[in-house]
């Protein structure tokens, strides 16, 4: 986009598998303020609105970072899962532990020539809302945070997927968009029910500290907006923003060819809360 520099990274967190990402700035200054962007299940940097979104939070002064988890399932080639192995060995606690890697690289420095920025804002879709509310409780240099169709629970699994997984040891899921059927392993589970307190999305809603907005659309039926009503009602720092007619991506769609109104509202209200907590203005 013009007015934008991207540049494609990768980083090894200590886990030893690698984070595949993009670091955009505005091209004209150097930015400030840093925000890190994370996707959710079934997710990826490049899907559908999350270059837009990117894009925008550079042109708007920020140094922004999005980037698939180490264990997404999607390889170099960037567009597709074709690891559906790490698909299915991927945890919570593995994806918390890649945003906090994020954050701690973000605060150091290392994609900004070692200027550290003076601020730092989260933005979450769905299950990385839910990511993000976690890391947001758990650090203080959080200045910012924004959770678009955020879950309150991780435990979103069917009595049928918990049989497949005391049976078998793995359950699977399809895609509908790429038509795979995609592996969960029972680590899934088991991980959550060893870092149940943790992992508890409305409890750590209520320790976030930093200004928050919850951004979820009225029609959502992936993640139901009670869900959003829950989290706000938790936290002391949110705001809620129910946006009528929209879904759970806000009406986008991959690959995003245009952006629908519920979009537009989401990258508008995003934009400036991020103005808010980050700049102070």
């Amino acid at each position: 986009m013009e007015g934008v520099t991207r540049a494609r990274i990768e980083t090894v967190p200590p886990h030893g598998d690698v984070i595949r990402a993009d670091v955009r700035r505005p091209a004209a200054a150097a930015p400030r303020t840093a925000v890190i962007v994370a996707h959710g299940f079934k997710g990826f940097k490049d899907w559908g609105f999350f270059p837009l979104l990117c894009n925008r939070l550079a042109l708007d002064g920020h140094l922004v970072v999005s980037f698939n988890t180490s264990l997404n399932g999607v390889g170099p080639g960037l567009l597709d899962f074709t690891d559906l192995d790490a698909f299915g060995r991927n945890t919570v606690s593995r994806e918390v532990e890649d945003l906090h890697w994020m954050v701690d690289r973000t605060l150091e420095g290392a994609w900004s020539e070692g200027r550290r920025p003076d601020a730092l804002g989260l933005v979450g879709h769905s299950r990385g809302g839910g990511n993000a509310i976690i890391v947001a409780a758990e650090r203080e240099e959080v200045s910012s945070l924004v959770t678009w169709a955020a879950v309150s629970t991780f435990h979103r699994w069917s009595a049928e997927q918990e049989r497949d997984w005391a049976d078998t040891g793995v359950t699977y899921i399809l895609n509908a968009r790429t038509a795979q059927e995609m592996p969960l392993y029972r680590s899934v589970q088991d991980d959550l029910q060893a870092n149940s307190e943790r992992f508890d999305v409305l409890a750590a809603a209520g320790r976030v500290r930093a200004p928050w907005l919850v951004v979820h659309g009225a029609e959502d039926a992936t993640v139901p907006p009670k869900e959003a009503r829950r989290l706000a009602e938790a936290a002391p720092a949110a705001d809620l923003l129910v946006l009528g007619g929209s879904g759970h991506t806000f009406e986008a769609v991959h690959p995003l060819e245009e952006t629908p109104p519920a979009l537009e509202a989401a990258l508008a209200a995003t934009l400036r809360h991020l103005r808010r907590g980050c700049n102070g203005g």
